[in-house]
């Protein structure tokens, strides 16, 4: 017996979200049919929104309503450190810290063969322009993941980056090996942005 061709394509939808499987989908979409109206309609008004009114910032790459986003646009940073991350989550990581008051550029993924992620898929070439044209940048913090990925990428910037005579820094492993910055917590990444080692 199947489930109403409504709660498939529910299931469905779910399932396309990362680290959804079927029982998980199956129970979303339960709990979604239960939900009063009113609840489903801001529910779909929040994700149309999320779609419709976001985009990356054309500086740094991080999410964003306005263009420059807020902290491209906010002067009283210091303009001499910039913070290279994966992804924008991990932007919001360091600011919940409220250690760091630089600037960040985000890649958007990591350098992985096994995937097909090339250079050219991430967000490296405007983080070079970037340093190019902004001489006030003294240090590039790298401030990828502690994974296999995360830390070829970061030697490969380190390359990049060295030739122009700017400091290149990485978190010092305060983080766990295989961690994701997202789910540290604050004294984690205070401790290794205090311990970041010169490459």
């Amino acid at each position: 017996m199947q489930y109403p061709e409504p709660i498939e394509k529910l299931i469905e939808s779910y399932m396309r979200l990362p680290g959804i499987g079927n029982k998980n989908a199956t129970r979303l979409a339960f709990y979604t049919v239960d939900m009063d109206e009113e609840d489903v309609t801001k529910f779909a008004k929040a994700l149309i929104s999320a779609k419709r009114d976001l985009h990356y910032c054309q500086i740094c790459g991080n999410i964003t309503e306005d263009e420059p986003c807020e902290i491209c646009q906010d002067q009283t940073r210091d303009q001499h450190q910039l913070i290279v991350v994966e992804q924008p989550k991990d932007v919001m990581a360091f600011e919940k810290m409220n250690e760091y008051h630089g600037l960040y550029h985000v890649l958007h993924g990591v350098l992985s063969p096994t995937d097909g992620t090339t250079p050219d898929d991430l967000n490296i070439a405007s983080l070079l322009k970037r340093l190019q044209e902004h001489e006030e940048i003294t240090e590039v913090i790298l401030a990828t993941n502690a994974t296999t990925e995360g830390e070829a990428t970061a030697m490969y910037l380190s390359r990049l980056i060295k030739p122009a005579q700017i400091k290149v820094t990485r978190l010092a492993h305060g983080l766990a090996v295989g961690s994701d910055i997202e789910y540290a917590d604050e004294m984690t990444l205070a401790r290794a942005m205090q311990g970041r080692q010169e490459m």
